[in-house]
């Protein structure tokens, strides 16, 4: 699952943006949700979890919590690379939700099923099951 954060940070830096850990959290959400819903499979293993300002993988969390509401430099020399597909994928989910702020992603978050129907708070897992389904209505639209 760092894996896939030093990805989003590095694409992210390329594009002009210094990630924060808030959109962070929310970018590995989606990008979550979205392979769950396209490839049945996870993208990583963490669980994510329903904290008060939305979805949190609570490792990546704590891995960069120093940087508070600052952007995050993230490791450009060992990005990991998925297959053809996936990035794809990765792409499309970085070009659609990357655009957005933190807090507007949150909002987002807030609104989606998955967050809503998951109690708040740390250790309270959003399951996978309940974002693919919640994902797969997403992509057939």
């Amino acid at each position: 699952m760092r894996d896939i954060a030093n990805k989003l940070l590095a694409t992210s830096e390329q594009e002009g943006e210094l990630m924060t850990n808030m959109k962070l959290q929310k970018m590995m959400y989606y990008q979550q949700g979205y392979h769950l819903a396209y490839f049945n499979n996870p993208l990583f293993d963490a669980d994510i979890e329903a904290w008060m300002y939305g979805p949190v993988v609570p490792a990546v969390y704590s891995t960069y919590k120093e940087f508070g509401k600052d952007g995050i430099v993230g490791n450009k020399q060992d990005v990991l690379v998925l297959s053809n597909q996936e990035e794809v994928l990765f792409s499309e989910v970085m070009r659609v939700y990357g655009k957005y702020s933190a807090i507007g992603l949150m909002e987002m978050t807030h609104r989606e099923e998955p967050w809503i129907s998951t109690p708040i708070g740390e250790g309270s897992v959003i399951p996978k099951s309940r974002m693919q389904a919640f994902f797969k209505t997403k992509l057939a639209q």
